[in-house]
């Protein structure tokens, strides 16, 4: 960038009347004309700084947690600007998967049914969001086609209003850089990054027990789980044993006839003479093993289990590892199954299950325990608790864990003893090279990598996302061979199997003998997502693009996607390119509602934000937002938005009021014609606070950043300018040119630095001014350098004369006497080591404080007012 300073500018052309109101769309209008934040790419790999940017979820509105996060990435982003660097800073739109299938549902009054063909006429039976009230068995079903294509035109018209909101808060995204993760690009990079791990052996297919939501039908991954609590109640339940019943307690007894075993800790006395004996189960007759197993909890109810396959993960872990049969009686949609299975032999086991076939779990536990109750197998009293218990975090039934085929992607998962630890290692250590902001957030990470207990499951039993890029072959018996997997070139992707046909077949073989058949699933929105690093760059589509911005600088997120969206990031980069997908990861806190619970959609306690920035500017709402600190739950507070506002307004008062203090005469910006002591204080005041700016963004402590300008700011505004405003106009020709030059000057670099040093923060206010007196826009201007103001100058000088200052109104406020009322006498005590600072400002002081003689200084303890004698305030020109 060119030297910025020093300057000798023509004279500023400020409005008569400042004001913030219409900032907004006045600067996104030039911006936009102007192509302000488009990014040159041109520019090499280390003149370039790449945001991965979050897209958010396009599923009816945004809230005000999500202003607050991405305004601490733009101001990253600004900052970065400044500093001279390329900004490629992407805005992307998260519209597949079930938030955007569940908001087409209810506003268009519509059902997806794969079965149906394609109808290109078709009217929705509801337009506008009427269809909200319709019940799910009302909704007209509609072809698979047909359901994808009203998602994508609902989804591109929330965009819409997605992008209207980020521009008018301020985000300097390159607009022309946006996507979508159900766009052609997004589908072509994860199919071919999904083709990738499959052919390195990452990715598998595998017919496995899994967790499975029975309200969406599909299969859901461990990082999509959310535990809570939820009611449940204990039976006692009396298995038959030769040596005399064995009683457990479970909290799910419409499994009993899923049980394969009893299992019981090895060392627990109790039980281990009935270890490699049999018992027969209750109700159902069936004989089961009682086994020893470690994970078998002695102190919980009465210490010996029965495992069912399946009820829980704990259960699915022993099946496995203890090598035992599956019984399943769980059907996907969370039913009996109606077949009577081959393993009920007995006469009233059949009875018993032929009662509860077909039936939901909560009327088949009911059917169970009255059985039971009736051959006073169940013992004692029924009794009440509450569990923790896995739901899918978007779901409203406790997850069920089913068998099926589904795809994986390995992980470094533990589903069988050690598998899994080398990756998982390499991931640890990913952990360990990217620099979290705040470091702390590393912890979670690790945490969740080491807590892994299956590989990634990706694959999703639903319509909106990007296929899976596979075809099965079928033998010319009709048996189709999942194992012989068929998969496209690169060069035909993005495809839709289900529409698409596999090389060397024609659409007259789909699902015939001797052809082959499509996969059906789709992937899971984050195996989409866990490529942002990949899809606005221009992987397999723009190399010299790529080149020049990947790995990035910064992924900026929340923290409660950790888990998810950091952590298949990183594991995708791992896998395909050997590096980690970026260097630094910002990690947002959460937004806290009154009660200091965390601001969510599903809690139904969020804010949206358009009002609040028409209310209060975005500016303003971009200051809440930045004084919070990366890692911080922050309170959404309206009164620290009215604090904002005020700074944005004073921003605009001052530096009308300090760059216009020559008149009509030529601005001039050269630290060379600062000549006074206080002035130069002044300056090396502001070295300070530039440099400790500085230091903070580069640390990604954006807060520290506003702390230092805002404190430096208003000491600038209620001090310095009051201080040397005399001299500055210098009406009276008290002061020579030289001395009132030197305070015209200070105050106009004062503003000329501190508006660039805010404008990341408020962005409009600061364009505005930048306007009055430079010529294109501030936020490509240079960052403040220290070493451009000089090296003269204490800036203690500045600190003890806005103290003397303070104390000098002082005495008039508690007399409650005009500060226009003149001092006809004053002594002002002060510390030995300040008044050499404080005489050599006292004609500004004296000129600041309407003082008619000269202040006596005098030695003391502390800065205090000897004496004083107060004249009258003169009488107010009326006229």
């Amino acid at each position: 960038m060119n030297p910025i300073l020093p300057a000798h500018l023509p004279s500023p052309s400020a409005p008569d009347r400042v004001s913030t109101d219409g900032l907004e769309s006045k600067w996104n209008e030039a911006w936009t004309a102007q192509q302000t934040y488009s990014f040159n790419r041109s520019a090499t790999r280390d003149q370039v700084y790449s945001i991965d940017t979050p897209p958010p979820t396009v599923s009816g509105s945004l809230h005000v947690g999500h202003v607050f996060s991405y305004t601490h990435t733009d101001a990253v982003a600004r900052f970065q600007r400044m500093q001279g660097k390329e900004v490629f800073y992407p805005m992307g739109w998260d519209d597949n998967g079930l938030p955007t299938e569940r908001r087409v549902q209810n506003y268009f009054g519509v059902r997806c049914d794969p079965s149906l063909p394609y109808d290109p006429s078709f009217v929705p039976p509801h337009e506008g969001g009427e269809g909200k009230s319709i019940k799910a068995a009302d909704q007209v079903p509609v072809s698979r086609q047909n359901f994808i294509e009203l998602c994508m035109r609902l989804s591109q018209e929330d965009e819409k209003q997605f992008e209207e909101l980020w521009r008018y808060l301020g985000l300097s995204v390159d607009w022309g850089l946006t996507y979508q993760t159900i766009g052609s690009d997004a589908r072509k990079v994860a199919q071919a990054a999904f083709l990738g791990n499959l052919e390195r052996g990452e990715a598998y297919q595998a017919e496995a027990p899994g967790l499975w939501d029975v309200t969406f039908q599909t299969a859901v991954a461990q990082a999509e789980l959310e535990a809570r609590e939820y009611p449940g109640h204990y039976h006692s339940l009396a298995f038959h044993g030769k040596a005399g019943d064995v009683v457990i307690e479970t909290t799910r007894p419409e499994l009993l006839a899923a049980c394969v075993a009893l299992i019981a800790h090895p060392e627990d006395e109790r039980y281990q003479h009935l270890f490699g004996t049999t018992v027969t189960s209750p109700g159902f007759n069936v004989e089961v093993p009682v086994l020893p197993h470690p994970m078998a909890e002695m102190d919980k109810g009465a210490g010996i289990a029965m495992c069912c396959t399946f009820g829980d993960l704990t259960d699915v872990q022993w099946w496995r590892e203890l090598n035992l049969p599956t019984r399943a009686i769980l059907d996907k949609d969370g039913r009996i199954t109606r077949s009577l299975p081959d393993w009920i032999t007995d006469v009233h086991g059949k009875a018993l299950f032929e009662a509860m076939a077909g039936k939901t779990t909560f009327s088949a536990r009911k059917a169970v325990v009255e059985a039971l109750q009736e051959s006073g197998e169940l013992v004692g009293e029924i009794t009440p608790t509450n569990r923790m218990t896995n739901f899918f975090e978007k779901g409203d039934k406790p997850l069920e864990i089913v068998t099926s085929r589904q795809w994986y992607i390995r992980n470094g998962g533990k589903p069988y003893e050690h598998q899994g630890q080398e990756l998982r290692d390499e991931l640890l250590e990913r952990g360990r090279e990217l620099a979290f902001h705040p470091d702390f957030m590393r912890v979670r990470y690790e945490n969740w990598v080491e807590g892994l207990n299956t590989d990634w499951l990706v694959s999703r039993q639903r319509f909106f996302g990007v296929p899976l890029p596979l075809w099965y072959r079928i033998d010319d018996s009709g048996v189709v061979h999942y194992d012989q997997v068929l998969t496209p070139s690169l060069n035909a992707l993005p495809i839709d199997p289900t529409i698409d046909v596999p090389a060397g077949y024609d659409e007259s073989q789909r699902d015939q003998p001797g052809g082959f058949t499509a996969e059906v699933d789709i992937m899971d929105t984050w195996a989409t997502s866990s490529l942002t690093p990949q899809i606005p760059t221009g992987w397999l589509r723009d190399e010299d693009l790529y080149s020049r911005v990947f790995p990035m600088d910064l992924r900026a997120q929340g923290q409660d996607i950790i888990r998810t969206w950091l952590f298949s990031t990183v594991l995708r980069s791992d896998l395909q390119f050997g590096c980690l997908p970026w260097a630094n990861a910002a990690i947002s806190g959460w937004i806290l509602d009154p009660d200091r619970k965390k601001m969510s959609k599903s809690k139904g306690n969020v804010v949206t934000p358009m009002g609040l920035l028409e209310k209060h500017g975005s500016d303003a709402v971009r200051y809440w937002a930045c004084s919070a600190r990366l890692g911080t739950d922050a309170a959404f507070d309206e009164g620290q938005m009215k604090i904002g506002r005020r700074l944005a307004i004073k921003v605009l008062n001052a530096s009308k009021f300090a760059l216009t203090m020559g008149g009509d005469a030529s601005l001039t910006l050269d630290p060379s014609g600062v000549s006074e002591a206080v002035d130069l204080s002044v300056l090396a005041a502001l070295r300070q606070v530039i440099t400790a700016a500085t230091k903070a963004f580069a640390d990604y402590d954006h807060t520290r950043a506003l702390e230092v300008t805002e404190t430096f700011f208003w000491t600038f505004c209620d001090d310095y300018v009051e201080l040397v405003k005399e001299r500055a106009y210098n009406r009276d020709r008290v002061w020579t040119a030289e001395q009132s030059h030197s305070a015209r000057t200070a105050l106009a670099l004062v503003v000329d630095a501190i508006i660039r040093l805010l404008a990341p923060f408020l962005p409009f206010a600061t364009e505005e001014v930048w306007s009055w007196y430079r010529e294109g826009s501030i936020h490509h201007a240079p960052w403040p350098k220290a070493d451009e103001y000089g090296e003269n100058g204490d800036p203690d000088m500045l600190s003890a004369v806005s103290e003397a200052l303070i104390v000098l109104r002082r005495v008039k406020s508690d007399a409650k006497v005009s500060p226009r009322t003149p001092y006809l006498q004053v002594s002002v005590a002060a510390p030995a080591t300040l008044l050499d600072k404080l005489h050599a400002a006292s004609a500004d002081l004296e000129a600041a404080v309407k003082s008619e003689v000269p202040i006596e200084w005098l030695e003391g303890d502390s800065l205090s007012i000897a004496s004083h004698q107060l004249g009258e305030a003169p009488k107010r020109n009326k006229n």
